[in-house]
């Protein structure tokens, strides 16, 4: 396998019947990876709060769920706040009565706030810990049970590697906090239930993905044109979902290296305005 497309075909393995939660999920990069297992035939569970349409971004976790169907899916969609605890019970036991377990959870749904300490509020600060951290926390949590019974378990965090620089950690240093504590929460569950042979790892890209996070909270459409799309951290998820669980786990994964490993050496499909060369495509914060 050598090009990077949106229709890449994986190393080997299929999802076909695994069964993911996800948090969010209802556009961006999470309904890529929801689209992408879809057209296996895989099961898929969205818990999201977006029930009716927002008046800048584009889905709900209605429409989310007739795409997947449409791609080959089979779609639960949940109605519901990964900060809610109640919520998150429920999401997890509807997925296990709709479809008998849990093989997969992505922890997708994120807040972002770039601003300096000074200038973040305290409420954004509160829902960025809420949201990344606890809710990435809670609803591992709250799978573990059921991820215990599966063949080949896996929890997949969109979060960054470490990088505990200066640069980094002053860069934006509540929202640094916020998704570092993902990775922690992740990598601890990995150590803890290493010996139960559920994977749990993060993935994070190079450059910047052309989302609605990208556009409202980074750099509008400039950014949006020197950025790769969704379907690349997709196609990475879905090659770290077919590992061995007790193989591949505790690992800060970075979605270029995961599809070279892959056998992907050309990812110019992946280009969001195609033909822009990968020197002009904006790098990722983090990294």
């Amino acid at each position: 396998m050598s090009s990077g497309t949106p229709s890449s075909t994986p190393t080997g393995g299929s999802l076909a019947g695994k069964t993911i939660l996800m948090s969010g999920g209802s556009r961006g990069i999470g309904l890529a990876i929801a689209l992408r297992a879809a057209r296996d035939g895989a099961n898929i569970a969205l818990l999201a709060k977006t029930d009716t349409p927002h008046p800048k971004l584009e889905g709900t976790v209605h429409t989310a769920a007739e795409q997947i169907r449409a791609a080959g899916g089979q779609a639960l969609p949940i109605v519901g706040d990964v900060r809610n605890d109640d919520d998150i019970t429920e999401a997890v036991l509807k997925t296990q009565g709709e479809f008998g377990g849990i093989d997969v959870v992505v922890n997708n749904a994120s807040v972002i706030d770039l601003s300096g300490t000074l200038e973040l509020a305290a409420k954004k600060y509160d829902l960025m810990q809420d949201v990344n951290v606890r809710g990435t926390f809670l609803l591992s949590r709250a799978a573990l049970p059921i991820l215990k019974d599966a063949e080949n378990p896996h929890i997949l965090s969109l979060s960054p590697p470490l990088n505990t620089t200066p640069r980094w950690l002053g860069a934006h240093t509540g929202y640094s906090l916020a998704k570092f504590g993902m990775t922690m929460a992740t990598l601890g569950i990995a150590a803890e239930f290493a010996k139960d042979g559920i994977a749990a790892n993060t993935l994070w890209p190079e450059t910047t993905i052309a989302t609605a996070a990208v556009q409202f909270a980074l750099g509008g459409d400039r950014m949006m044109k020197v950025s790769r799309t969704p379907e690349i951290y997709a196609d990475a998820a879905y090659e770290v979902l077919l590992r061995p669980s007790r193989e591949y786990t505790g690992q800060t994964l970075i979605v270029e290296d995961v599809l070279r490993d892959a056998g992907v050496t050309d990812f110019s499909g992946y280009a969001a305005t195609p033909g822009t060369p990968d020197s002009e495509l904006f790098p990722d914060i983090f990294l």
